[in-house]
């Protein structure tokens, strides 16, 4: 297990540095100059040669890389350009609110999934699974934007019994019941596509163990269905969904920035989409390769769980 450990963080390592180069060389192909911007129309060219060597940005592509790097490395993320305050203050203040709606969606999800597969493979009738089937692929088809603004519509504007946006006034803490208000609605329209995915998943690996010679053996022995799925498959079902899990633990993180945007929640989401506007490079910069780390992280975890559960997965990884 150390071994595969070892050659997983090595991996995760490359990937990371990687995708920081990538970042930091894609941000500059942006269309804007954000010295420009900074400046002001009616700028000198004096002047934004000053503003430009004031941010480092007269050096060579590769010495302001490095200089980055550095500052990343001593956990100095910078001042923000256009923004205010530093950027370290922006993310943490966004991050906590990010944080709460992502692990909001992701237990409805799971919870959900856990729920509908296990009900679908135990009851085992052609209407529920239809039904499962339509929902799954309307979840996926709409888009998360689209499926918020439908939950606003409902639930805040026609029949007003949940806030249409915003986070608790108090904070999460103070008030859990009015808390769990403001996250009902836009923790769903986040959850639903990965409840799609991962019901369906699940679904048919329980399906699969269904097939396997030690239901056929319990079965024999005059153990039930509800039984045989409950104790037996959904345990040796878990370790390839983990996998799913991991991934659409990312998905959820891209489609937190439509559902910030759409219910006014002022989270990382709504933090990127300020930065690109404002051709804020460190701040994009750092939200970015963040999400990266998140997304790397998540993996690395999940690979680790599935290796747990199952040995022949790290066998492997170290042959």
């Amino acid at each position: 297990m150390t071994r595969y450990v070892a050659s997983r963080l090595g991996s995760a390592a490359l990937v990371l540095l990687l995708a920081s180069l990538g970042i930091f060389a894609l941000i500059r192909l942006v269309p804007g100059d954000p010295v420009t911007i900074l400046a002001g129309p009616d700028s000198t060219p004096e002047s934004r040669a000053a503003i430009r060597a004031d941010l480092g940005l007269d050096q060579p592509f590769f010495s302001q890389y490095l200089t980055w790097l550095g500052d990343l490395a001593r956990f100095d993320l910078g001042p923000s350009y256009r923004l205010g305050g530093s950027v370290s203050e922006l993310v943490i203040a966004g991050a906590l609110n990010t944080i709460v709606l992502t692990l909001t969606a992701l237990l409805i999800a799971v919870v959900g999934a856990v729920i509908a597969s296990t009900l679908a493979v135990v009851l085992d009738k052609q209407w529920l699974n239809n039904l499962l089937a339509a929902s799954n692929t309307l979840a996926v088809a709409v888009p998360t934007f689209a499926t918020a603004l439908i939950l606003v519509l409902l639930f805040a504007v026609q029949n007003r019994v949940l806030p249409a946006g915003g986070t608790p006034p108090d904070g999460f803490f103070a008030r859990p019941d009015i808390a769990l208000q403001y996250l009902l609605l836009p923790a769903t329209a986040l959850a639903l596509p990965a409840w799609a995915a991962l019901t369906r998943f699940l679904t048919e690996s329980l399906q699969s163990q269904l097939e396997q010679p030690y239901v056929t053996t319990a079965r024999a022995l005059g153990i039930g269905r509800r039984r045989i799925v409950l104790t037996q498959a959904l345990r040796n079902a878990l370790p390839s969904t983990v996998t799913i899990l991991g991934i659409q633990f990312g998905t959820l993180l891209g489609g937190a920035i439509l559902v910030e945007a759409v219910f006014a929640w002022p989270g990382l989401g709504r933090l990127i989409e300020q930065g690109i506007a404002a051709r804020d490079y460190p701040v994009v910069q750092v939200l970015l390769l963040l999400s990266v780390v998140v997304f790397v992280l998540t993996q690395l975890a999940t690979d680790l769980v599935h290796a747990w559960l199952d040995p022949r997965v790290r066998l492997q990884g170290v042959s």
